[in-house]
């Protein structure tokens, strides 16, 4: 059982690094990170400024930690009216030799008004990265350096290591549609194309490109009655050999909204095809949003990750510069 054990853990680290060298980094909380979700998405929102923050760390019982964590910020109309603008960083690290990659997006929206109420609109996107990833090959073991008895991390790897990082700029385009009637009637939807240049991600002489990646999302809005809103969304990723599709849906219970005073709860269910499903929740107070969910893995991998996912966090919180100035009405008696 031992020796049966030992071979699937190396199975499943050779599958899990090699996913993450050929994709681009991914969430459970697809909404939640709106500007890499879409380029379209920058400056989508109201209020002056947004900053977003997620943090993700997975398969813990596999092999070593994979942790990503992505900042964001993006303002809409501050410069340019209708244009909206933002910049997006993530560092990610995965696997035994703690494949480092850290990416900076710069991002700009255009917002087009398909009717004079604003009930239709489009806002297409341009995406502007540049990626740098290091590969730490003091983390591996190699065949000579064992001397017959025990492993030697002194004795020499009698490899010819060549460079051990790379630096590449990425383009990406994408739009979304919005149909709003209100805050508690709406959808939106949109595409995207990343990685059209096919950027060289190798390590050494071969040329390895990296395979353009596409994301079709939707979501929505849908009051149930006073108290309650309905939130169903989807996500379908592409590049290369790999699919990614979420579905599911949290549902909104607004605990106050009035004399300037916003709260509100939230809890969902999705599911990952053929891979996992997960539970997130999440609050709103003020112009604060925090959300927290957990993936259970149901794979091909569940001997080794004994059904343990990925946790994640996501913290957004939006600025207004010009705050309305509140006017207290004077009721004057009828006598008067």
């Amino acid at each position: 059982m031992g020796s049966l054990k030992n071979i699937l853990y190396l199975i499943v680290c050779f599958f899990v690094s090699s996913l993450a060298y050929g994709q681009d980094i991914h969430w459970s909380q697809f909404s939640d990170n709106p500007i890499f979700q879409n380029p379209g998405n920058t400056g989508h929102f109201k209020g002056d400024v947004r900053f977003v923050g997620n943090f993700r760390d997975q398969w813990r019982s596999v092999t070593r930690p994979y942790s990503t964590i992505s900042l964001s910020v993006d303002c809409n109309t501050l410069i340019v009216k209708n244009l909206g603008y933002g910049l997006l960083f993530f560092h990610d690290v995965t696997g035994d030799g703690r494949l480092k990659t850290i990416e900076v997006q710069g991002n700009i929206s255009y917002h087009l008004k398909l009717t004079a109420d604003s009930v239709h609109s489009i806002r297409p996107g341009v995406n502007i990265g540049v990626n740098y990833r290091q590969l730490d090959f003091s983390q591996y073991y190699f065949d000579n350096q064992y001397d017959g008895i025990s492993y030697n991390p002194a004795l020499s790897t009698n490899e010819v290591l060549q460079t051990d990082r790379k630096t590449n700029f990425s383009l990406g385009v994408g739009a979304i549609y919005q149909y709003y009637k209100n805050d508690r009637f709406s959808f939106t939807t949109g595409f995207g194309a990343y990685n059209l240049n096919k950027p060289n991600q190798g390590f050494y002489t071969e040329v390895i490109k990296r395979d353009i990646r596409t994301n079709i999302f939707g979501k929505g809005i849908y009051k149930l009655n006073y108290d309650w809103d309905l939130l169903p969304a989807f996500n379908l990723s592409t590049q290369g050999k790999y699919r990614e599709f979420v579905v599911g849906s949290s549902v909104k219970y607004t605990l106050v909204n009035k004399l300037g005073h916003y709260r509100a709860l939230y809890g969902g269910l999705w599911y990952r095809n053929k891979d996992a499903g997960f539970i997130s929740v999440g609050m709103d107070y003020q112009n604060w949003f925090v959300g927290l969910s957990y993936d259970i893995n149901f794979s091909k991998l569940t001997p080794a990750s004994r059904n343990r996912g990925g946790f994640e966090i996501a913290v957004r919180f939006i600025l207004n510069r010009f705050k309305p100035k509140k006017i207290t009405h004077r009721i004057c008696p009828d006598y008067i």
